[in-house]
């Protein structure tokens, strides 16, 4: 077990329950204690800041499962790639989606969340594999400056597609906008329905991978000498974050920088052991998208900014002096 690993789980579970009370609190309409406690635990009391608050619960667990599914997400990225700035955002993964997604919108005339989910996924699957084959070229295989670029090389580009298919057709501007930006504000019963599955198949990847990416950290022969299959360890890891931040994606649109986020602070805190650091990687995803779902409600109160925006906010800053470190680093 980690040094400190006790202590770091006590207190993410005590910030975790903190940024529960705070969503269910804050909004367009603050709530206070007593109608938090009616709202949660008083099913009869049928006043309006108890049943704002019973509103809020769908969005809150919404928000939570959203960000775990990202932070493991982030930390399969990373260990498979190698790479500690590798995240579904960075590599181009959540444009894949995206792009599918519009295409849907554009070409198929689909409009619910049960639909986008399957296009999401396959965007997400198909742009993943094509930036790993396009990191693979040239001497040295898949190294993480080359798949950073091939990330950032095709986000570029299909984003560019993404605009060419939307801009001719304002009906479909209208209906992506606000999915491209990123919110966990749609979030209902419905979507918790949705994501759950996909949610379990990306944990339980994740956790059983956890010892072989292990293994995989000391690099490839030494991983093949261990016993791993490094080629499909690699694929169904892949695959197992693909589908956790495809997902997300389609319900939630593309969320950047939590998976880069929470992994990295997490790795920062208790080491590499990927045993550790997968199931803490959900909870911090978990705190920090919910802790940015809150501060988007408190700043642009009495709207609200969409936590896509948040995230962008904090995490682009936090991304550059991850990459200036690592770069002092290597000099």
């Amino acid at each position: 077990m980690p040094k400190h690993f006790l202590k770091v789980l006590i207190l993410s579970v005590v910030l975790l329950g903190m940024c529960v009370v705070a969503s269910l609190a804050f909004g367009s309409r603050l709530v206070g204690w007593n109608e938090l406690m009616n709202g949660l635990f008083h099913p009869d009391v049928q006043t309006h800041g108890a049943n704002v608050v019973r509103q809020r619960i769908a969005r809150t667990v919404f928000s939570l499962m959203c960000g775990a599914a990202l932070g493991v997400s982030g930390a399969l990225m990373q260990s498979v790639t190698r790479n500690p700035i590798a995240d579904p955002s960075i590599l181009g993964v959540n444009t894949g989606a995206a792009l599918f997604v519009v295409c849907g919108i554009s070409f198929l005339n689909i409009g619910s969340p049960g639909q986008y989910i399957w296009l999401a996924l396959a965007g997400a699957m198909i742009t993943a594999i094509f930036v790993f084959g396009i990191g693979s070229m040239g001497s040295g295989g898949a190294t993480p400056l080359k798949l950073v670029l091939a990330g950032a090389a095709t986000s570029a580009a299909l984003s560019s597609l993404v605009m060419a298919i939307m801009i001719p057709r304002s009906n479909v501007m209208d209906q992506f906008r606000f999915w491209q930006v990123g919110s966990v504000g749609s979030g209902n019963w419905d979507s918790l329905s949705l994501l759950v599955p996909f949610l379990a198949v990306g944990l339980l990847i994740a956790l059983l991978t956890a010892p072989a990416l292990n293994a995989l950290a000391l690099g490839d022969e030494a991983a093949t000498g261990l016993g791993v299959r490094t080629g499909t360890l690699r694929l169904v890891a892949a695959f197992g974050g693909v589908i956790l931040c495809g997902a997300v994606t389609a319900l939630a649109g593309p969320i950047g920088f939590i998976g880069l986020l929470a992994t990295h602070v997490i790795r920062l805190v208790i080491g590499p052991d990927l045993r550790f650091v997968i199931p803490m990687s959900a909870l911090s995803g978990a705190i920090i998208l919910t802790l940015s779902d809150v501060c988007g409600r408190i700043l642009g109160n009495p709207g609200e900014l969409e936590v896509g925006v948040v995230t962008a906010f904090v995490g682009a800053p936090i991304l550059i002096l991850i990459t200036m470190k690592a770069k002092m680093r290597s000099l």
